[in-house]
């Protein structure tokens, strides 16, 4: 499902919250070791049905195939950073802590440091279905010591949007495939020159973008510098951040050309907090956008029902890879959240649980789900199924690149960091600091922020 602008961790914690409340809609006390509680995000948007009625189907068949079982949900309807923290909240306590709950790979490890979930290594390992889930989906749930902590159900993946009526005006191809940054660059300076009035590329950018920023923008451009063998921005190996490196001034080089360059919106429009809107509802739709660095849910703002229905999306849009740096290997880039069904440590129920999650994930549910949704398969079988890519235009081009993916390090400390990239980037983005300047705040920065567990490179 589509990844959303997330607020730092301390944000969440900050939001006042009523223990009584939380209580009385999840409480576990009195539960029978036939039935499971089961929380998850409900829309609040209430014309928004689509988990409700998914997890009402599956809540069917499972209880009909587990005679005298049964199925409790406690949905929590609020906006992402309230649901983070009333979920954490529930999981501090017997009483409250459900048997299963929906958990984003943005905080899974908060959550796993701070002892809330449990390991399902023992249940994955006599789970045949395990072996059918894409690596980097699961590599998305492991905490630090090796265990996993959740099964994903969907992921995102992201890359180059293109109009291909102002591709047409600049005599640039039909079918884009930009080979590395340069060729990037290269078509947005084309466009910038024969198609006056039009915005040749959009790389979200700065503080008020918040995770768009760092993800759809920044990091983007930073899991392509190297091979992929290696994150650049976290070493396992040492269980650091890494400071001090060519890669992070490199792809802060690229954003201060787009905007130096005035290849992307105006400084002004750039750092508006609701430029997304802008971008989806305004500009792709009404061609005053060449090239738009974004994720694979777009066509959601664009389906019959929205606020901005778009029939022809389909046909007046291309998309094409984000290259390497240089083409090398792999040759192309991306990165994917999404979210994960986790156990807490202090359910009732897990084992039955367990079950649920099974039921959850069978090829023909996920694959179900992955449709309702417009979410990316993380499960091969699917993603190879003609009734998921065929299901809409666009769909098997964004699922094969999730064998190109990666995840954010979204340990604890990660949303600083994400903020510290942000602020570089909107240093470059004005003006007020050359890449290298920006670079080396962000250094001090996550020196700070992490209390120094730091290594250069």
């Amino acid at each position: 499902m589509p990844v959303r602008p997330t607020a730092a961790l301390s944000a969440l914690l900050a939001t006042a919250l009523s223990v009584t409340a939380l209580t009385a809609c999840g409480s576990g006390s009195g539960r029978g070791p036939d039935t499971i509680k089961v929380s998850y995000k409900q829309s609040t948007d209430n014309s928004v049905k689509v988990a409700d009625t998914y997890l009402a189907g599956v809540r069917k068949q499972f209880e009909r195939e587990h005679p005298g079982k049964k199925v409790e949900f406690v949905p929590i309807k609020a906006p992402d950073a309230e649901y983070y923290t009333k979920l954490q909240q529930m999981l501090r306590s017997p009483r409250t802590a459900p048997d299963l709950v929906y958990e984003d790979t943005f905080l899974i490890n908060s959550d796993i440091t701070s002892g809330y979930l449990k390991p399902l290594d023992a249940y994955l390992a006599k789970w045949p279905d395990w072996k059918r889930f894409f690596g980097s989906a699961k590599a998305a749930a492991k905490g630090r010591d090796g265990k996993t902590y959740g099964v994903p159900d969907g992921t995102d993946t992201r890359g180059l949007w293109f109009d291909r009526r102002v591709f047409a005006k600049a005599g640039l191809p039909h079918d884009w495939q930009p080979q590395n940054w340069a060729d990037v660059l290269a078509a947005a300076r084309t466009i910038k020159r024969k198609v006056p009035g039009v915005i040749p590329l959009n790389v979200y950018t700065g503080k008020p973008a918040g995770e768009r920023a760092t993800m759809q923008g920044f990091q983007m451009l930073l899991y392509g510098t190297g091979d992929g063998s290696t994150d650049p921005l976290y070493d396992d190996t040492s269980g650091k951040w890494v400071v001090g490196s060519r890669a992070f001034e490199d792809a802060l080089t690229f954003v201060e050309t787009v905007y130096r360059e005035k290849l992307g919106p105006d400084v002004s429009d750039a750092l508006d907090p609701n430029f997304n809107t802008t971008v989806n509802g305004e500009l792709l739709p009404e061609g005053r956008l060449g090239i738009a660095l974004d994720g694979s849910w777009l066509p959601l703002a664009w389906q019959p029902g929205s606020g901005h229905p778009w029939p022809d999306w389909s046909r007046r849009l291309g998309v094409a890879a984000m290259p390497t740096q240089h083409g090398q290997a792999p040759g192309k880039v991306s990165m994917s959240g999404g979210w994960t069904w986790a156990i807490p440590a202090k359910a009732a129920n897990p084992d039955l649980a367990f079950e649920f999650v099974k039921t959850l994930q069978t090829k023909d549910n996920a694959r179900t789900w992955y449709i309702a949704n417009s979410g990316i398969a993380v499960r091969e079988d699917v993603a190879a199924d003609p009734a998921y890519t065929g299901a809409r235009p666009g769909l098997d081009f964004f699922t094969a690149l999730v064998a190109h993916t990666h995840y954010r390090p979204a340990y604890p400390a990660y949303p600083k960091v994400s903020t510290a990239i942000q602020e570089a980037m909107e240093g470059v983005t004005t003006g007020d600091l050359s890449a290298a300047e920006a670079a080396r705040g962000y250094d001090a920065a996550v020196e700070d922020v992490t209390g120094g567990r730091v290594v250069r490179k």
